[in-house]
């Protein structure tokens, strides 16, 4: 609904159904859209909010380190969290765009300072960091904030396996943000539906982990998923076969929602997708750019739909860099793939074909 006509349309459209009489509240729902819209921001301006924090925190830490106003890690320390607070409370009492960039800009400002403070202690830094992360979740519940709380609690987890080498447990990282984003995706309904906390946290956790999980591929897109060493190629295939499995599994929802009930051209295109996917299985950036592709399609979510065509189109160059194989095998590849997306068009257009004729 964009605006108050389609609000009064449809409650006309809806009364005119309906052989009840059915009685709205329309200066409740009025006064409800009038103060959505009021604190309504476009994803745009939040990530322009978002780089604006960034650069002011990174010109305000240059100020603090130029004029040596903290000597000591204790006084950063209390400031950070001084700055994690006060950013906390002036986004939870106001939505106002300006309010969330000076919000943002000491949050980032707190948390950087308080890493500079905690440094030394070894690894006592992530779990700091990850409680205040879920601390600002749940009890600011800001849509800026929480979504760089959901950045802060990935990148946390993420760089405590990459500086600890810990191979498995960055599979494992993997694996949990392909299932959870799934789970975001495909149970909206439920837990937007669950309490009003949910409802407010839904959409910045979701871009949040679309987001965390795209950097986190992204990161193995480009520093090569290709180490034989210690074993680490054989834990790589796991989050792969986990991907491609959720794929699968989308692609099982997706034919209720084009209500395709034809068993054989099922299978048929199970089949197709599993060929597909299979030369994709050395790495899972691919899978997992086309599982954010293909959630973000099945709920019409066009923010992650074109962050994954861009990650897809980027992680199939670098895979395509990767390969040890020859100019003429890589050519093969392609051609192979070629063959397999004129073949799932050919019989996904012939379906929808069927449909219109009907």
């Amino acid at each position: 609904m964009r605006n108050k006509e389609n609000i009064k349309e449809l409650m006309d459209n809806l009364h005119s159904a309906s052989d009840r009489e059915i009685r709205f509240d329309e200066e409740a729902i009025m006064a409800a859209y009038e103060e959505k819209s009021s604190n309504h921001q476009s994803l745009s301006i939040k990530i322009l909010s978002v780089f604006g924090g960034i650069m002011a925190c990174l010109a305000f830490l240059g100020f603090i380190f130029m004029v040596q106003v903290f000597d000591s890690q204790i006084g950063a320390g209390i400031f950070g969290i001084i700055c994690i607070a006060g950013s906390s409370f002036i986004s939870r009492i106001s939505g106002k765009t300006i309010v969330d960039t000076l919000s943002v800009s000491f949050f980032i400002t707190g948390f950087s300072l308080l890493g500079i403070a905690i440094y030394t202690e070894g690894d006592t830094i992530y779990p700091v960091f990850i409680a205040l992360a879920l601390c600002v979740l749940f009890l600011v519940q800001s849509y800026i904030l929480s979504f760089i709380s959901i950045l802060i609690i990935n990148g946390s987890v993420f760089a405590f396996a990459e500086i600890n080498q810990a191979f498995a447990l960055t599979c494992t990282i993997i694996i949990l943000q392909a299932v959870f984003t799934t789970f975001l995706f495909l149970c909206e309904a439920k837990i937007i539906t669950k309490s009003k906390v949910l409802s407010q946290l839904y959409d910045p956790v979701r871009t949040g982990m679309v987001f965390s999980f795209i950097f986190t591929l992204g990161f193995f897109g480009f520093k090569s998923f290709f180490r034989i060493e210690d074993g680490v190629y054989y834990y790589s295939l796991i989050p792969s076969v986990v991907i491609v499995i959720a794929i699968l599994y989308v692609v099982s929802h997706l034919f209720k929602t084009l209500q395709v009930a034809d068993t054989t051209y099922k299978i048929l295109m199970y089949i197709l997708t599993v060929l597909f996917l299979l030369p994709t299985l050395l790495t899972p950036t691919i899978p997992g750019a086309i599982l954010i592709i293909l959630l973000s399609f099945l709920v019409n979510y066009k923010t992650g739909f074109v962050l994954g065509i861009i990650a897809l189109l980027t992680f199939i160059g670098r895979f395509y860099y990767d390969l040890n194989f020859t100019l003429l095998t890589k050519s093969i590849l392609l051609f192979t793939s070629g063959i397999l997306f004129l073949a799932i068009y050919f019989f996904t257009h012939k379906k929808l074909s069927a449909h219109e004729k009907i």
